[in-house]
């Protein structure tokens, strides 16, 4: 395939979720400019992609049909914000978290593409009616939130601003699907999205029976790891349930939904998460895991090795 062939996406941003979408974008075939106006922040970025996606093939698990130099061969670096945008028809924003950076950057950004060019960003706790409010076309907006790493958790919810119109939607989860996403579609923008809403439910629950004495922090994690996540990681919780009663979902509610709502009933308030009884749960999280760079760092590496492999194994069935 030809340079003039190539669909080109521009990835601002050089921080781990932007190098992670460039390693999604590549691994279909798509030209990927990345921008950053740091000096040699993008230069880096290539550099460390270069390691792990070569780490990858060495291992028999990069992603796409494309091989290590064939990937590495669509990146490109810019610092300039004009020449990457040349050419793109599709901007997925990385920067950190701040409201005021967010909107300075897609303000800039409208200024050098047109009106047909797709502006997405992954902020992962802003909606996009708050991150595109200084965009004036609006309608080609939305948020692709990944969940991290990206490149071995597939999910990414598509968020749309309440302008966006429904073929920016329709392109962005095909782009999604054929780079090997697996993208969730929300009909409406809400604080937290779905994923974060339905973590900080389990976080907060978790967090609430170890700070009352009931379990322990190792154990609360072994309820998820060697429990609800074993099959969660196959079927979510609603085809769970439908499986779970001789006649489905409705089923499993008229046997069980009297008891989970007086279990609902039972939880309780918000968490204290910073105030004196936190305070024992952080002591017992880093007895297991110290927090220095060091042993994170270490346990960071063999979660994303244990997430490659169940991804491998979710592609083989």
């Amino acid at each position: 395939m030809s340079t003039s062939e190539l669909k080109t996406i521009t990835v601002i941003g050089s921080g781990l979720i932007g190098r992670s979408w460039a390693m999604v974008f590549i691994s279909g075939g798509y030209q990927v400019k990345i921008y950053d106006n740091q000096p040699g922040q993008a230069a880096r970025a290539i550099t460390e992609i270069r390691k792990q996606t070569e780490e990858l093939e060495g291992a028999h698990m990069l992603r796409g049909d494309l091989s290590a130099a064939q990937q590495l061969a669509l990146l490109s670096c810019y610092e300039d914000l004009a020449p990457a945008l040349e050419g793109a028809f599709f901007v997925q924003e990385c920067v950190f978290e701040e409201l005021e950076v967010k909107q300075s950057v897609f303000q800039e950004v409208e200024r050098f593409v047109g009106k047909a060019v797709i502006l997405s960003s992954s902020t992962s706790c802003l909606v996009p009616s708050i991150v595109f409010a200084k965009v004036q076309e609006r309608s080609r907006c939305l948020v692709s939130h990944p969940v991290n790493p990206p490149y071995y958790v597939k999910l990414v919810e598509l968020v749309p601003h309440p302008e966006t119109v429904p073929a920016v939607m329709d392109a962005t989860r095909s782009l999604m699907t054929k780079v090997g996403q697996a993208p969730v579609l929300l009909r409406k923008e809400i604080d937290g999205f779905a994923v974060n809403r339905v973590q900080a439910a389990i976080i907060a629950e978790s967090w609430r029976l170890v700070q009352d004495g009931v379990i322990s922090v190792k154990d609360i994690d072994l309820v998820m790891s060697e429990g609800l996540g074993m099959r969660y990681a196959f079927i979510g919780p609603m085809e769970t349930m439908h499986l779970n009663a001789p006649e489905g979902l409705e089923d499993y509610m008229r046997r069980y939904g009297e008891g989970i709502a007086r279990l609902l009933n039972s939880f309780g308030p918000v968490p204290d998460f910073f105030g004196e009884p936190a305070k024992l749960v952080f002591k017992e999280m880093s007895e297991l895991i110290p927090s220095d760079q060091q042993h994170l760092s270490a346990r960071k590496e063999k979660r994303d090795l244990l997430l490659m492999h169940l991804a491998k194994l979710k592609k083989d069935h």
